[in-house]
């Protein structure tokens, strides 16, 4: 995970601080390719995971590529067909929101924000072009999303990237796993829960486009490069399901795999 106080690992209830030259994961990434190299980092000192601020454990990266309509419970909660190509677009990295903290509800703008829980992958080494058995050899880590979207937004506009790129409105983190500590990469879980009420229980296995094939699809249109971040779609249980949006004071709790949970809370409209 990235700190206020530099990188870290994960024990317990506590984080050990790596001497790492780099500022985020994310710069790891695009430097080496992978987060292998922080394993032969020495510790410098340990400081308790509570109190310590967290950050976008990626820094900003250069690309974020979602995805629509890539789990079938959602297709079929929708009453919709399941596609035949996926639906993807571009978010803006100026909606990243670090862990733990509050997104400012975009009032004037929206009045059906809505959570999205979503397993984000990072890409490690350069893909175009590749084929779905290229792609996990070539992810760097996975973590956790909350890519919220002004349901209103997409209907008036018809436009996904403008729907989900207001600020703060793309949480991410709050660490980064290795592929190696998945205990099933085809089946990843993901979970959301809005003010401690489980909203959101599935898990990549019921994706219509699996990791490995919709990242692939991806590098035919586009060259992924390292750093990059591809959001893999979200299951049924969303507000725009069940009729219930977001409101200033919630606070929304998505885990994916053994990633630690992200926490976002809605703040007062800015």
């Amino acid at each position: 995970m990235t700190t206020e106080h530099g990188i870290g690992r994960v024990e317990g209830d506590q984080i050990a601080l790596l001497a790492s030259p780099y500022p985020d994961l994310g710069a790891v990434v695009e430097a080496t390719g992978s987060l292998a190299c922080l394993d032969g980092c020495a510790e410098t000192r340990r400081v308790p995971a509570a109190g310590t601020r967290l950050l976008a454990p990626l820094g900003r990266p250069r690309a974020m590529w979602g995805v629509g309509l890539n789990y079938r419970s959602k297709a079929a909660q929708a009453g919709r067909d399941l596609p035949t190509e996926p639906i993807l677009y571009l978010a803006a990295s100026s909606a990243l929101l670090s862990p733990d903290a509050e997104v400012p509800f975009p009032a004037g703008a929206t009045e059906q924000l809505d959570y999205e829980g979503e397993i984000a992958v990072v890409i490690g080494r350069r893909l175009h072009r590749a084929a779905p058995d290229d792609v996990w050899p070539a992810v760097a880590g996975i973590t956790a999303a909350n890519d919220m979207t002004a349901r209103d937004v997409m209907k008036r506009t018809a436009t996904p990237t403008l729907a989900k790129s207001f600020p703060g409105c793309n949480p991410l983190g709050p660490s980064v796993c290795t592929p190696d500590e998945l205990a099933d990469a085809d089946a990843i879980p993901v979970r959301t829960w809005v003010n401690d009420e489980l909203r959101q229980d599935d898990s990549s296995a019921g994706m219509i486009f699996t990791i490995p094939d919709l990242v692939s699809r991806i590098s035919w249109y586009a060259a992924l490069e390292p750093g990059d971040v591809v959001l893999t779609g979200t299951p049924a249980g969303t507000g725009q399901d069940l009729g219930r949006f977001l409101a200033p004071g919630d606070r929304i709790r998505i885990e994916v795999g053994p990633v630690l949970p992200l926490v976002t809370t809605v703040g007062d409209p800015s």
